[in-house]
Order: structure tokens, then sequence, then C-alpha cells
């Protein structure tokens, strides 16, 4: 099982992270696609794969509505490129880019069919001109501009010249509840469940996407799988839990954002999700201190991330390895938590967890 580590997209640090993150062992690195909070990731990731020879680089997640998705597609394997086939795609509805914009999530078919485009450019195919949903008073049909000749379709030439050569960017769409999880399970190489680490929630997502892909007519197994997961490693546990509640809080309200509940949680849990999606501050969004991380209790903390000592993290990602999950994105300290814990974390990490999780995969 693949270990990654997800943090800001920076154009100015790109590249030491980048390296930073290859000497310490990580699989590879995720940056966020925020434009409001972040710096642009394919700048990130580009010069993160100039830097490095090994880890993986890939968005941790961009969203169908603030690119056009040819334009997504050349981003993305441009960095591929750079990083001679290191590259994957990482896609969500959108959360905090969308809301700084005054907009909710992507709706579920808008999404789909981004999807559908999407993976076209990807393997170097043509979109139909119908299909791209580009309003007319933005911009009229080209065919207002009788030219003796003009592309018929909408397609990527550079693209499909280069898979010639090499593999397509595989997609991995960030997945909470069944709609998209079914969407993922269609539409990409990779589902990467927002569920937490809860092994009883995941293999629920996973015998979904299994069950969506057999019925649809795919092999079930033709598939992988992976999770966002929020951990601290520490042997103070309390230090631990407040490392990770400000992200935990982020993922945890995915699945209770549109007002109600989608996946299997007991009524305690439940009402804790509650509780946070009513008291969510989107303009404190991930942080530590925010409002929101008071409404987390230590039970759900501990079950729904990974928190504690070495040994007790070590397990964890062991039983998420046994679900069948080939890759897990960790999320650490957000600003707002304890620098000095956070640094802890990372060390433990780092010197204790990642060369373990190594020996055990090797």
């Amino acid at each position: 099982m693949q270990l990654w580590t997800t943090g800001v997209a920076s154009a100015r640090s790109a590249a030491r992270t980048a390296e930073e993150n290859e000497a310490a062992g990580w699989d590879g690195m995720l940056v966020v696609d925020s434009q409001n909070l972040s710096g642009d990731p394919y700048v990130s990731l580009a010069l993160a794969g100039a830097a490095t020879t090994r880890i993986g680089l890939g968005t941790g997640v961009t969203n169908s509505v603030t690119r056009h998705a040819a334009a997504t597609a050349t981003a993305i394997t441009s960095v591929n490129r750079i990083s001679n086939g290191r590259a994957a795609l990482g896609i969500g509805r959108g959360d905090s880019a969308l809301a700084h914009l005054g907009r909710a999530p992507a709706r579920l078919a808008q999404f789909e069919r981004y999807l559908r485009q999407l993976q076209t450019y990807l393997r170097g195919e043509s979109v139909s001109f119908d299909d791209i949903d580009i309003p007319h008073d933005w911009a009229p049909p080209l065919s207002a501009l009788h030219l003796h000749d003009a592309p018929p379709a909408s397609r990527i030439a550079w693209i499909a010249d280069g898979l010639k050569g090499g593999a397509k960017v595989p997609v991995e769409v960030a997945a909470s509840g069944p709609k998209v999880i079914a969407m993922a399970a269609l539409h990409a190489e990779r589902v990467m469940f927002t569920l937490g680490a809860d092994t009883e929630r995941l293999a629920w997502g996973i015998a979904l996407a299994k069950k969506t892909r057999k019925d649809g007519g795919l092999d079930p197994d033709a598939i992988a799988f992976g999770a966002y997961v929020n951990m601290a490693c520490h042997t103070d546990l309390d230090a631990a839990r407040s490392l990770v509640r400000g992200g935990l809080t982020t993922f945890a309200r995915f699945s209770v954002m549109h007002g109600k509940t989608s996946v299997p949680v007991s009524s305690g849990d439940a009402a804790v999700l509650e509780k946070l999606r009513i008291n969510y501050d989107m303009k404190a969004h991930t942080r530590g201190d925010s409002r929101q991380v008071g409404t987390l209790t230590d039970d759900f903390v501990d079950r729904f991330a990974i928190v504690g000592p070495p040994d007790r993290c070590i397990e964890r990602l062991r039983s998420l390895a046994a679900l069948g999950l080939d890759k897990v994105a960790i999320s650490g300290g957000t600003r707002g938590a304890s620098a000095e814990d956070a640094a802890v974390s990372r060390d433990l990490t780092v010197k204790e967890v990642i060369p373990r999780m190594t020996r055990m995969s090797s």
C-alpha cells in the first residue's frame, strides 16, 4: 500500500518540499487545488517533478468546474511528461475552490459528464463539439465564423501522439456518497474514498464500487481503491487528536454536506456529523483552531482518523491494506494546530511508520 502525503500548492517551495518528501520515503505527494487559498497545483507539480526522480505527483483534489476538461487534461499530462509518467489526477465535485466563488459542489450530472470528457481527452480521443457545455452567450459556435476549414471535434493531438510511448494519466475520484462512488467505479482508475479510516465504512464503499462495476458489465476487480486519511503519530494521544481535528472536520463534513448522510453511520456518529455541518465555518476551513473542531468527540476522532503512537498507527494502516486499499493519502497537522506537536508527528511518521510499512509491503 502506497503512502502519499498531502499539502498546499506553493510554487516557491514545491521543489524543496518534493525533494524532502522523496528523501523521507513517501511514495507520492498531492497538492490541493483551491485557487483562493493556494497556488496553482500544476505549476507546483511541474516544479516538483523536475526536482525528483521517484515519487508520484498528483492533485488532491481538483474539481470539474473551475477548469474545462481539456485544460485539466493538458495540465496533468504536462506534469506527467515532465515527471516521466509519475502523475495522477485526483478529482472531486469541489469544496473550498467553489465555496470561494460562492458556489456549492458540482451537480452530479455535470460531474459525470466531465469525467467522461476528461477520460476521453486523456486517452487522446475526440470529444464532440455538441458535448462541450460552454454557454453560447459566452462564446458562439465556431460555425458562426464560416471558415474554409476547421477542427471537426475537440481533440488534444499531442496527448494522443505521446500515448504511443506511454500510459495515460490515471484518474482518481474522491468519493464519499453512494452516487459518486458509483460514478467513480465506472469512470476512474481508482476510487479514493473520503470515508475516514473506519474499516466498516470503507468495506461498504468497496463493495458498492465492485457491485456497480459488475452490474455495468465491467470487471469488478479491474479498479484500484485508496483513501484520504487524517493521521497524527504522537505518543501523547490528546496531542495527536488535536493535530488531526481541523483536517478531519473537512473530510467528515463530506458525508453530511447536503443535510443528510447517505453512508452507514451509527446514531451517535450521525449526531456528531449533523452538529459538525451546522457549525462549519468555511472561513476557517481545515484549521485546527476553528469553531467546528469542537464538534468532534474523542471517540469519533479515534475511529475516523488514525492517531496515537507508531505501533497504533501502523496497526490501523495495515487494517486498511487488508481491505484491499493500495494507496492512502495522509493529511497531518493543519494550520491552527501545535507546530511543535506537528513536527514530532512528522518525525515519528518518517522514522517509524514509513520504514515499517515499506518493509511490510516488500
